[in-house]
């Protein structure tokens, strides 16, 4: 206990599901949290569940200017920022992601949108914060094991599973490109 004692920390996608679970412990280990999502209802219904003192924020991690919002109301409540987890993604399905004969230009460019480009843009406002501050900083990004294991058996979308392969390889470049920083980032790809 304690891993994260006074770390100033933002979860995107931390109102439910993984990234619920995520802020849970963020705060056993005595992180200082934001947790960020889309809908003000989850938002809520997640700071009851959530032991201390967490802050939502809500907004759509696809956009651009809410990110840049979302930075910076974090940076002003925390005093600044410690850690990035993004979380936040979809399978796609519903949008009409498949199997790469059957996906829709509407499913590969939700996916690529929720999952790829809202990465993106957290970690990109995540290096800025940290380079602008001259200090270390972590980032941790969602992927799946998709993204080096297809298993079209199990799992057939095409959309998803480039956006978790681009995660990957976006996130190794990162990791190399800012450790002389002491910018240090990595990769949590469920199976």
């Amino acid at each position: 206990m304690g891993r994260l004692f006074n770390k100033r920390c933002l979860i995107v996608g931390g109102t439910t599901g993984l990234g619920l679970a995520a802020a849970k412990r963020f705060v056993e280990e005595g992180a200082n949290l934001v947790i960020a999502g889309r809908s003000a209802e989850s938002g809520a219904a997640a700071l009851a569940s959530l032991p201390g003192s967490a802050r939502f924020i809500g907004c759509d991690a696809t956009n651009s200017e809410q990110i840049i919002g979302l930075f910076r109301e974090t940076v002003a409540h925390l005093g600044g920022l410690d850690v990035l987890y993004h979380v936040a993604g979809i399978s796609g399905r519903k949008h009409g992601d498949g199997p790469l004969h059957e996906c829709t230009d509407d499913g590969w460019q939700a996916t690529i949108d929720a999952n790829l480009k809202s990465t993106f843009l957290t970690n990109r406002a995540a290096v800025q914060h940290f380079l602008g501050q001259r200090q270390p900083g972590a980032i941790l990004n969602m992927a799946s094991v998709l993204g080096f294991s297809p298993s079209p058996r199990y799992f057939d979308t095409v959309a998803y599973t480039a956006t978790k392969g681009g995660i990957i390889a976006m996130s190794r470049l990162a990791a190399a490109r800012y450790a002389p920083d002491g910018i240090r980032v990595n990769v949590i790809a469920p199976a």
